[in-house]
């Protein structure tokens, strides 16, 4: 379990611990009453509430981005049993969803941990936005061409339909997509700037850090303002950032969890109520 900080917010990340709320007749927890976060603090659901409703699957208080879009999903800030439930049945018998900024270790029984790192989330205010006239504009055409980029560079989540969630950018040389960059979670006010990669062969040419600027341009052309994810470890994408104008906003963590693959009897998995 993450530490908590002495005010009932994990100090890793910010948001509020999973313990709380008052008894129900079922046994189970009331949710306590919800408050006020900063988009930052809860991107995925600023996110699939606003600009990306239309990729957004909710049951219950539970909301996960659409399967092949992006792994992430939000759960409320003191999960109860019955949220929990709501999650397996979004993700599917044994399926697995991201969650950014939150840690949940050890998850409830039947549930597996399968992934659980520090990260940062970095706020980019300050970045200088400019234009990059090599880059071309990526579609869901180059989706292929881009899923091969980040097999070999491996920049984070990125499937098939990801390109649809914002702008992408990308340099060819020679026809090869060697380097590339875009948008994915849109919290009110704010865009991600994410799938951030360069092919080994093309490091050094300062290609990510060109695309980033160019990125930047488009959001900050909507009137909103870039932010983005990095694991604490990748010291070298960290430096690059901060060289850019992006500032550390807070630590962070990335948890991913995968729902019980055996309770199907018990109507766990009933889709019914899901939503898109």
């Amino acid at each position: 379990m993450t530490p908590s900080d002495g005010t009932g917010r994990d100090s890793a990340t910010g948001r509020g611990s999973d313990h709380g709320g008052t008894p129900d007749d079922a046994g189970g927890r009331r949710p306590p009453a919800p408050r006020e976060h900063h988009p930052l603090d809860v991107p995925v659901r600023s996110s699939l509430e606003g600009a990306h409703a239309g990729f957004a699957e909710r049951r219950g208080r539970v909301l996960r981005y659409h399967i092949d879009v992006t792994p992430f999903a939000e759960l409320p800030d003191r999960p109860t049993a019955a949220d929990w439930a709501d999650l397996a049945a979004l993700t599917g018998p044994g399926g697995t969803a991201s969650l950014a900024g939150q840690s949940f270790d050890p998850p409830p029984p039947g549930w597996r941990t399968v992934f659980l790192g520090e990260g940062v989330q970095m706020d980019g205010s300050e970045v200088v936005p400019a234009p990059f006239p090599e880059a071309v504009r990526l579609g869901p055409e180059d989706a292929e061409e881009m899923l091969d980029l980040v097999a070999r560079t491996r920049p984070g989540p990125f499937l098939h339909r990801t390109v649809e969630l914002g702008t992408y950018l990308g340099v060819r040389r020679e026809g090869k997509l060697v380097a590339m960059a875009g948008e994915r979670m849109r919290p009110r006010g704010w865009t991600e700037i994410s799938g951030v990669c360069t092919d080994d062969a093309h490091r050094g040419q300062g290609l990510a850090g060109r695309l980033v600027r160019a990125v930047a341009e488009v959001v900050r052309a909507r009137g909103e303002r870039p932010f983005l994810h990095a694991s604490a470890d990748n010291t070298g994408a960290i430096r690059l950032y901060e060289s850019l104008g992006f500032r550390l906003r807070r630590p962070t963590v990335f948890h991913a969890v995968q729902a019980p693959a055996d309770r199907l009897g018990d109507g766990l998995y009933d889709t019914s109520r899901r939503q898109r």
